[in-house]
């Protein structure tokens, strides 16, 4: 063979490789529902590193380049172990995303509405009032008070979460300011009702609800084994199979189709003769729903009884949820799961290797900037990055 022949061959074969990249980095850009969040996990992981080494102020002053490597280590290993390393880490994992899950659906309903849900808290509030009047003031058999119980936190959240509909469908308040302001008055209700007869607890003057019967409790997921500690109940399986709603409902009703048309154009899903006053309302209804559940598995399964406090964080926490979930049924699952999983890993971590568990929300913090800004990952993959940008989108101040 000439040498003309081989570097023919070579420059063929050169060409072909490239050839393969070109069409593989193309595919990120038809692929990237679940290449972006993959990307933005990894990119906070990368950042994580820089955090956790300036955070360990004392190897820092020795100069320990070793010790914070190990540190960075040890700490990056803690948070699979804690999370899914035995029955006990597994169980923290359940827990912690079970209200996650629930809570990211409801505000994953009205991002593909075109809409903005930040009053999970309230919802998730109104539900589980509802759900521990039903748990308290009932006394079995459980498998008729039980499922009343988890009706009641859907019910009263559904009907918390029609107000906002109704204001903007109607008076056209933006969603925003009409969730931030009911979650508020979710709170100073509860807190109110916790005072009262009817709720608060007898001999207890902090605000602090009956408890739920154990009739009325939601049973433990690992009863079988026989282990107290192990919290996780069948509010897990009722977070799935409203994952499974939801999908049921996006992709094979004719309501799924409207709200995803309103979300995508409302002003073509009016044209086509679609009611978006009435789509708007429906999606609060379903998205208050979704959190009200949320609400009743905290008080039903895991704390036992209500406290003005029981939702937390966890209405603002989903928002990143169906965020890197992409608004999808799929993607909300998995990523209410990877953050249930950083939840019960972060505590471990904290303990083995001192590293403050506040790492955790750093690194959930880092995965949504990164998901809200898909150019920034353009310009730090080299990937493109133009249908990143079919993320949710909303509706104008008052439209």
């Amino acid at each position: 063979m000439t040498d003309t022949a081989i570097d023919s061959s070579n420059g063929s074969d050169h060409d072909e490789s490239e050839g393969v990249i070109r069409r593989v980095l193309a595919r990120i850009d038809t692929t990237n529902a679940v290449v972006l969040p993959l990307l933005a996990f990894f990119s906070a992981l990368v950042i994580g590193v820089f955090v956790i080494a300036l955070s360990d102020i004392d190897k820092l002053r020795e100069g320990d380049v070793g010790g914070i490597l190990t540190t960075i280590k040890d700490a990056y290993l803690a948070l699979p172990n804690g999370a899914f390393n035995g029955w006990r880490p597994i169980n923290e994992t359940i827990v912690a995303t079970t209200p996650l899950l629930l809570a990211g659906l409801a505000v994953a309903i009205t991002f593909r509405a075109g809409l903005f849900n930040i009053g999970g808290t309230g919802q998730m509030l109104m539900g589980g009032m509802g759900a521990v009047y039903v748990g308290f003031s009932m006394d079995g058999p459980g498998f008729i008070q039980i499922p009343l119980g988890v009706l009641a936190g859907m019910v009263m959240g559904m009907a918390w979460g029609i107000i906002p509909g109704l204001l903007k469908a109607r008076a056209g308040v933006h969603e925003v300011i009409a969730t931030i302001m009911l979650n508020f008055i979710a709170g100073s209700l509860v807190l109110w009702l916790l005072k009262t007869d009817m709720f608060g607890r007898e001999g207890r003057n902090d605000p602090i609800s009956k408890l739920v019967t154990p009739e009325g409790q939601l049973p433990r997921l690992f009863g079988f084994l026989d282990r107290p500690e192990l919290r996780a109940h069948i509010g897990f399986l009722i977070a799935l199979s409203a994952a499974a709603f939801f999908w049921w409902l996006l992709e094979r009703t004719t309501l799924g189709f409207e709200i995803r048309a309103q979300g995508a154009n409302s002003h073509a899903a009016r044209y086509a003769g679609m009611k978006p006053g009435m789509l708007i309302i429906t999606s609060f209804a379903i998205a208050g729903g979704f959190a009200g559940l949320a609400g009743a598995s905290e008080v039903l399964g895991t704390q036992g009884r209500a406290t003005q406090g029981f939702a937390g964080d966890i209405g603002f926490d989903a928002i990143a949820v169906a965020l890197l979930g992409r608004s999808t049924p799929t993607g909300t699952v998995l990523a209410a799961f990877l953050f249930g999983a950083l939840q019960a890993g972060g505590q471990k971590m904290q303990v083995d290797t001192g590293v403050p568990i506040d790492l955790v929300l750093i690194l959930r913090a880092l995965i949504v900037l990164f998901i809200a800004a898909p150019l920034l990952m353009k310009a730090i993959f080299r990937f493109s990055a133009e249908a990143a940008d079919s993320g949710p989108s909303f509706g104008g101040w008052g439209a």
